[in-house]
C-alpha cells in the first residue's frame, strides 16, 4: 500500500527524533539485580492479591499475586529466590506515592516452574483469554491495559487487528529493535490473536523513519505465508503511534471519546504485546521481562531486556549516565514524567528511561499570558480548543471544561510543545480531569451515604410499625381470651339460681372489670397454695430454736396489730 492511500489525522507535530543513538545497538540482556521489587498494582484499575509471604521461596514464573476483578492480571516472580518482604515501596509514578510490593532476593539459580506450551487450537477463546490473564499479559505500549479484555469481541465483532509499531515519541527505540530482531515471533503472536478474535486481516503500522523494521516485518510476513497480513509504512508524525490516530491512518475509522475500537470492528495492540502473547502460548512463559530503552545523556545508550521489578538505580550503569545528568524521565519527553526516586522498579509500562541534563532538557521558562494565537488548536490531534480548556481549567470552571470535552484530550503534549507562551497546558488539563473525578467520587460517596441514611430511617420506621402491629395483635388476642372466659363463666354453674338469673338480667361487666376479676382469682389461688405448703425445715427443732421462732412470731403479730388501724378496709 502506498502512502497516498493512507488516511490522515488532524494536527500533529514533528519533534526532533533523537533515535539514532540507541536504535543501531542490538538488544542486550540486563544482569540479574541484587533484589527485585514487584508491584502488585500494575495499573491504575486493579491490584493483585498477594499469594506469598516473607520467608517463602519462589520459583521463576510462579504466581505471587492473584488476579482479582475484571481488569486485573496475575503477577509472577521474575526469578527464583527468597521473598524478603511484602510491604509498601516506591513505584514509578508522578505522585511519588508507594504501593504494595513483593520484594524478592534472587538466588542466582534461575529455577523455573514447570513450563508447558498452551494448546490454543483445542481451547475455546474464553479459555485462551483466561490463560493470558493468568500469564499477566498487558499492553506494553504504556497503558498496561489487560490484553484479555481487548481480545474480547464486542457486539460488532473484530474484523481488523492492528499491530502498533509506530513508536512516535522521540528517543524511544525498544519497539524498533524488537521488530528488527524478533519479527516472526511478533507476527506469530498476532496470528494467535487473530484466531482468538476471529479477525479477517491484520494491519501492521510502522513509521517510515524505521525502514529496517518495515523490511524485517514484511520479510517475516512473507516467510510465514500468512494471508491477510499487510505491513504499512505510515508518515512519521507525532502522535501517529497513538491508538486512535493509527486506527484513523490505516482504516479511516475515527473513534470518538467514550467508544472503543471494538464498537467499529477494529482493535489495536502494541508489537511488544503480540510478542509476549507468542511466548505465553508457545513456551508457557508468563510476562516476566520487557525491552526498554536507556538513552539521553548517557555514554552507552541502548536497548535491554530487563526483568520486571529491577530497581532503576541498578539498571543505569549499563548505559553509564554522564556526570551532568540532573534527573531521569520514564517514558518519552512528550508524555513521560520525571522519576521521583531511582529506587522505583521497572514495571510492565516502562518502555524508556531518559537521562536528562540542562543541555538536553533546559528548565522550562516562566509561563506568559495566553495570547490566543490558536497554535495549540491547529496541532491538537483530538481536534479540541486547548486555549479554551486552559482558561476554564485555570478558573476551576470544571463544568465548562467538560463542555469543551476535556476528557477527549489524550495528553499528547502537542499543544504545550507549540505554545509561544510556554504554558504547560497538559498539566492544567490533568488537573481538571483529576478534580472532576474527585468530585464525582465525592458525589458518589455522598449519594451512597444519603441512601444508607434513608434506608436506615425506613428500616427504623418499619420496625416501629411492625412492633406496634405485634402489640395490637397481642392486645386483641388478650381481649378475645378475656371475652371468651367471661362468656364461658355462666355455663359452668350446675343449676340456675336467683343470683344467676339476676346476673344474667343485669348489664354485662366491662372487659376491665373482667380482667380485675381474673387477676383477683389468680391472687387467691396463690395465697391458697402458699397456705397449703408446710415448711419442711421446722422438724426436729431443739427447745431453744422453738423458743426463738415463737419470739419472732410474737414480734410479727405485734407489728401487724400496730399497723392494722392504718390499713384501708377491704372492699
Amino acid at each position: 500500500m502506498s502512502l497516498s492511500t493512507l488516511f490522515r489525522f488532524k494536527g500533529g507535530i514533528k519533534p526532533e527524533a533523537h533515535k539514532d543513538a540507541s536504535a543501531g545497538i542490538p538488544i542486550a540482556p540486563a544482569p540479574l539485580p541484587s533484589r527485585l521489587v514487584i508491584p502488585l498494582r500494575q495499573n491504575a484499575r486493579a491490584t493483585a492479591r498477594p499469594l506469598v509471604e516473607a520467608g517463602q521461596r519462589v520459583l521463576k514464573g510462579q504466581i505471587i499475586g492473584a488476579a482479582e476483578g475484571t481488569l486485573a492480571t496475575a503477577v509472577h516472580a521474575p526469578t527464583s529466590g527468597l521473598v524478603r518482604a511484602v510491604e509498601m515501596a516506591p513505584v514509578p509514578h508522578p505522585s511519588g506515592l508507594e504501593a504494595l510490593c513483593v520484594i524478592i532476593e534472587p538466588d542466582g539459580d534461575e529455577r523455573w516452574i514447570d513450563l508447558q506450551p498452551f494448546d490454543h487450537r483445542n481451547a475455546s477463546p474464553q479459555r485462551i483469554r483466561d490463560y493470558l490473564r493468568d500469564c499477566g499479559i498487558v499492553g506494553l505500549g504504556g497503558a498496561n491495559f489487560p490484553s484479555h479484555i481487548k481480545l474480547t469481541p464486542g457486539e460488532a465483532g473484530i474484523r481488523t487487528l492492528i499491530l502498533n509499531g509506530g513508536e512516535c515519541e522521540p528517543w524511544i527505540t525498544c519497539d524498533d529493535r524488537l521488530m528488527r530482531e524478533r519479527a516472526e515471533r511478533i507476527l506469530g503472536g498476532a496470528l494467535i490473536m487473530r484466531e482468538i478474535t476471529g479477525a479477517s486481516h491484520i494491519l501492521v503500522g510502522i513509521e517510515d523513519n524505521k525502514p529496517e523494521a518495515v523490511q524485517a516485518m514484511s520479510a517475516a510476513a512473507s516467510r510465514l505465508g500468512a494471508e491477510g497480513v499487510t505491513v504499512h509504512a505510515v508518515p512519521a508524525l507525532y502522535p501517529a503511534g497513538g491508538e486512535k490516530q493509527l486506527i484513523r491512518v490505516l482504516t479511516g475509522v475515527e473513534i470518538p471519546y467514550g467508544k472503543l475500537g471494538t464498537h467499529f470492528g477494529v482493535q489495536c495492540f502494541n508489537v511488544g504485546t503480540a510478542y509476549a502473547i507468542h511466548r505465553a502460548i508457545t513456551c508457557g512463559e508468563p510476562l516476566l521481562s520487557r525491552i526498554l530503552t536507556l538513552t539521553g545523556n548517557m555514554a552507552r545508550p541502548g536497548n535491554f531486556e530487563v526483568l520486571i521489578g529491577t530497581p532503576i538505580r541498578e539498571l543505569l550503569p549499563l548505559a553509564d549516565p554522564r556526570p551532568d545528568t540532573d534527573h531521569f524521565l520514564m517514558g518519552g519527553p512528550m508524555m513521560g514524567f520525571a522519576l521521583p526516586s531511582l529506587s522505583a522498579p521497572v514495571v510492565k509500562a516502562t518502555n524508556c528511561i531518559i537521562a536528562a541534563s540542562p543541555a538536553l532538557f533546559p528548565p522550562p521558562p516562566p509561563e506568559m499570558p495566553c495570547i490566543r494565537c490558536g497554535a495549540c488548536a491547529q496541532v491538537c490531534p483530538a481536534e479540541l480548543q486547548p486555549f479554551e480548556l486552559y482558561w476554564h481549567a485555570r478558573a476551576k470552571n470544571l463544568g465548562k471544561a467538560q463542555e469543551y470535552h476535556v476528557f477527549d484530550c489524550i495528553e499528547c503534549g502537542c499543544c504545550a510543545y507549540v505554545c509561544p507562551s510556554r504554558i504547560r497546558l497538559v498539566d492544567y488539563f490533568r488537573y481538571a480531569k483529576g478534580e472532576i473525578w474527585a468530585r464525582e467520587r465525592e458525589k458518589s460517596a455522598a449519594d451512597a451515604a444519603r441512601e444508607r441514611f434513608e434506608f436506615r430511617n425506613l428500616r427504623t420506621e418499619r420496625e416501629k410499625q411492625e412492633k406496634a402491629e405485634r402489640l395490637a395483635a397481642k392486645t386483641a388476642a388478650g381481649r378475645e381470651a378475656v371475652a371468651r372466659a367471661a362468656a364461658a363463666a355462666p355455663a359452668t354453674a350446675s343449676a340456675p339460681t336467683a343470683a344467676t338469673v339476676a346476673t344474667a338480667s343485669a348489664p354485662q361487666p366491662r372487659a376491665a372489670d373482667a380482667t380485675k376479676a381474673l387477676i383477683q382469682a389468680a391472687l387467691d389461688r396463690a395465697k391458697a397454695q402458699k397456705a397449703a405448703v408446710t415448711p419442711r425445715n421446722t422438724d426436729n427443732l431443739t427447745a431453744e430454736q422453738k423458743a426463738e421462732i415463737a419470739e419472732i412470731e410474737a414480734r410479727r403479730a405485734k407489728i401487724r396489730e400496730m399497723a392494722r388501724p392504718h390499713t384501708p378496709p377491704d372492699e
